[in-house]
């Protein structure tokens, strides 16, 4: 109860949730590069009207990324419908998705700050476009703590390069270090090491961990008291690690599923397996008590589409919407979508006008985001951007207020949810971001 900040005494570190949390875990299905909302989730009918033009003086003139804002307006060669009861509407690029439209709550207002991917990609993860703050999942874990000691409370999982930035994106920042995320294999075997070293038997390996713990903690009492969170972060991490030679074996261990779920999430198909594994092995995470996984989809960039958007989405959208459609069902299905909030989106969108004919650019000015599960109110599309997509205009949502939401589903407050660094009482969301109520009910 003290792990899940339940008991009378939150455990150590963790303050315990503020309010009655509505989402016990998150699984972020972050697409690395930036998918382009006005081919996804925002359809434009003005684009199609002013396809090959200037853009309109009254849009004004961005400075992008690339230099494009004199290029011509770029239609979308999307087929649109609306679906489910609440009308939303998705492109063909994602038809499985496009099924759990009910199940979809869409923002698409957002903005962010920064225009090259390294600075987005960090503010989304931490807040700031400069590296070096906590990321999301250590401000959840540090907040809440885990209930399940032998598995890291936060997990990232990639499906193809380094993510821009590498770990500074789950990094814990100034929080003790114990609580940076932990970045597992998307391949087998997902941890590398874990088998016991063959020799001294549990009970001699357990005497040499104690052993190893006393003289690291002689060790951090010689500094005179100050605290060395990496050193006391070393230590948590040998006793995790040797909890997790019984626990996580069977956690990652996907051979157990059934053939109709690995269908479920694509594993019979090379274009859809990667990344359906991964969401499998996030369902079977938060199913055992993790509390935050992040699965990046076309890590390092892969959604970047300076140059043939249609290829480029072809295949991302191809490779994720199965999964994260099987996704949606399977934690449906087990009673987990209620305490399981599923978060989709990047760390920007693309332009509506053209960058060298058949791409798009950089857009941090107005993109989507979306929830499903975890409390968060279904059917509807919140905010909208201006008429050719370049600009939030209605209902404009920041990456803080993204963050505060996420933290008010998981019982967090973002206001209370504070660390003492620098001379001052540091947060998630930095000096701004408010919950969207639209979003939580």
């Amino acid at each position: 109860l003290a792990r899940e900040g339940l008991g009378a005494q939150p455990a150590a570190g963790a303050a315990g949730p503020h309010h009655a949390p509505r989402a016990r875990s998150v699984i972020w299905c972050f697409m690395e590069g930036g998918p382009s909302h006005v081919d996804l989730f925002d359809p434009k009918p003005a684009l199609q009207r002013l396809a090959g033009q200037p853009m309109p003086a009254s849009f004004g003139r961005p400075i992008t990324a690339m230099g494009t804002a004199s290029n011509t307006l770029m239609p979308s060669r999307r087929a649109w419908k609306q679906h489910g009861e609440c009308g939303l509407w998705v492109s063909d690029w994602y038809p499985r998705v496009a099924e759990h439209a009910d199940d979809l709550c869409v923002i698409r207002s957002c903005w962010a700050d920064g225009l090259n991917h390294v600075g987005p990609v960090s503010q989304m993860n931490t807040g700031s476009i400069l590296a070096g703050r906590p990321s999301l999942g250590a401000w959840a874990t540090y907040g809440l703590g885990t209930p399940n000691e032998s598995l890291p409370a936060f997990v990232v999982l990639t499906d193809d390069r380094d993510v821009v930035g590498s770990a500074k994106n789950w990094s814990s920042g100034f929080l003790p270090a114990t609580y940076q995320g932990t970045q597992l294999r998307s391949e087998s075997p997902v941890i590398l090491d874990l088998e016991p070293p063959g020799g001294p038997g549990a009970a001699g390996q357990r005497a040499k961990l104690d052993y190893l713990a006393v003289l690291n903690r002689r060790h951090a009492g010689a500094g005179g008291g100050a605290a060395d969170t990496e050193l006391e972060a070393r230590i948590r991490s040998y006793e995790l690690a040797y909890r997790m030679q019984a626990a996580a074996p069977e956690a990652v261990d996907l051979e157990g599923e059934s053939e109709l779920t690995r269908r479920l999430y694509g594993l019979d198909d090379p274009a859809t397996a990667r990344y359906g594994r991964n969401l499998l092995l996030a369902r079977r995470l938060v199913e055992r008590g993790v509390r935050f996984v992040q699965c990046y989809c076309g890590s390092g960039s892969g959604w970047d589409a300076h140059t043939d958007i249609e290829g480029n989405h072809s295949k991302w959208c191809r490779a994720s919407d199965g999964p994260i459609a099987g996704l949606l069902t399977d934690l449906k299905a087990r009673g987990l979508l209620d305490t399981t909030l599923v978060v989709w989106g990047g760390e920007f969108g693309r332009t509506p006008f053209n960058e060298k004919g058949t791409g798009r650019d950089h857009n941090p000015w107005g993109f989507t985001v979306w929830f499903a599960g975890g409390g968060a109110r279904a059917g509807q599309a919140i905010g909208a951007t201006d008429e050719i997509g370049l600009r939030a205009v209605e209902r404009r949502v920041h990456v803080h207020d993204i963050h505060a939401t996420i933290l008010h589903l998981l019982g967090l407050d973002h206001l209370k949810l504070t660390y003492f660094h620098g001379g001052r009482d540091e947060r998630a969301t930095v000096n701004a971001g408010e919950v969207v109520p639209e979003a939580v009910g």
